[in-house]
């Protein structure tokens, strides 16, 4: 599994990488953010996805764990292929996207090129679901402080910073902050409490 490369950037496209390292050079189907953070330089590193299939093999590249992270939730939603998470990752940067899924906004997963209504219903219901059971199955630190109470319309603010890859005791201690500090609504919250992280 080739899961990180860093390398020398041969040639770059609207949607591809081409990324000398150890001789090789490997071709990367990649988001838009990666493809800006390598940009105007000589050298960069991509966080990678390997997809094997009958008709090949194709190689993804993210420009962080937490983008990266965020593409293999939306692959594993049913319907939803590797090229179909990339698209979306391009369409929408990660912390407008955990925003949109937490708080079901549909209308705007929807604005996405390629993404159906149906399909945009379907990352929400599945993922609300899945990072829910993965904060409930994360163990907890013997010397982390404990977690600080959240109000239940919190909750969807909660869902969204964990899908980011921090931990529920992160996130509602982050959020506490936000609203403390004036944050009203849950994009607001949320994005008060990324800046806090």
């Amino acid at each position: 599994m080739i899961g990180y490369l860093k390398g020398k950037i041969l040639s770059l496209t609207a949607d591809t990488a081409l990324i000398e390292t150890g001789g090789v050079g490997y071709e990367v189907l990649c988001s838009a953010s990666a493809l800006s953070s390598l940009s105007g330089k000589g050298e960069g590193e991509l966080y990678t996805y390997l997809q094997v299939r009958e008709d090949g093999i194709s190689l993804f590249g993210f420009a962080s764990p937490a983008e990266k992270n965020m593409f293999l939730k939306l692959v594993s939603v049913s319907g939803v292929g590797p090229k179909m998470g990339i698209a979306v990752l391009s369409g929408m940067d990660i912390n407008s996207l955990a925003v949109a899924i937490a708080s079901s906004d549909v209308k705007k997963l929807s604005t996405v090129k390629g993404l159906g209504k149906k399909t945009a219903e379907r990352i929400i219901l599945e993922l609300r679901e899945k990072v829910a059971e993965d904060a409930a199955a994360a163990p907890a630190a013997k010397d982390a402080p404990a977690p600080v109470a959240v109000d239940a319309g919190d909750e969807d603010a909660v869902v969204a910073l964990m899908s980011l890859g921090f931990t529920r005791a992160e996130s509602t201690r982050a959020i506490s902050k936000a609203r403390a500090g004036g944050a009203s609504t849950i994009e607001d919250v949320i994005r008060e409490a990324i800046k806090g992280m």
